[in-house]
């Protein structure tokens, strides 16, 4: 379902949620406060807004918005954002040794950052997915933020992109 950026403009602040608040995974916090920021004059923009109300966000409600993250292939309730990403690259239809594999790396990996693998999945393969995860295992804590940071900067920029009409 998409909306043009004017009416997204028009919206109320709780209908304007109801529009893209699912665009950040589970953190429809971060629509509610961009909303503030309107009228947007195009999409990049909306997106800086929604960032910014990220980046002046505490630490503790980043790392909530990073948990808030489904781990790759797992078998469990996911948006429709997710699932339809994680379909895409074919992670809907592992193999059990692949499934195996997916889920000691996430493991591994939440264990090491305290929160899920993250990555913009659109347009990669499960190979992608693997070597990206097996590679970001060496990285430090911070880094691993960062870049988990940007990888939501992706896909957030993707489902913005597809939802609204500019």
């Amino acid at each position: 379902m998409s909306i043009s950026l004017w009416q997204l403009n028009t919206l109320s602040k709780e209908m304007f949620v109801g529009q893209i608040g699912g665009v950040f995974e589970h953190s429809p916090w971060i629509a509610e406060k961009a909303w503030e920021a309107r009228p947007f004059h195009s999409v990049n923009e909306l997106h800086e807004a929604m960032l910014d109300v990220v980046r002046q966000a505490p630490e503790d409600q980043v790392t909530e918005l990073l948990r808030a993250h489904p781990d790759l292939a797992a078998r469990m309730t996911m948006t429709s954002y997710s699932s339809a990403e994680q379909q895409g690259a074919g992670l809907h239809e592992l193999s059990p040794d692949e499934y195996k594999r997916f889920a000691q790396l996430n493991a591994a990996y939440t264990t090491q950052f305290g929160f899920p693998f993250i990555m913009a999945v659109r347009g990669r393969t499960k190979a992608d997915l693997l070597a990206a995860m097996q590679e970001r295992l060496q990285h430090s804590t911070v880094q691993e933020r960062r870049q988990a940071l940007l990888e939501i900067q992706r896909i957030t920029q993707l489902r913005l992109m597809d939802v609204i009409e500019e």
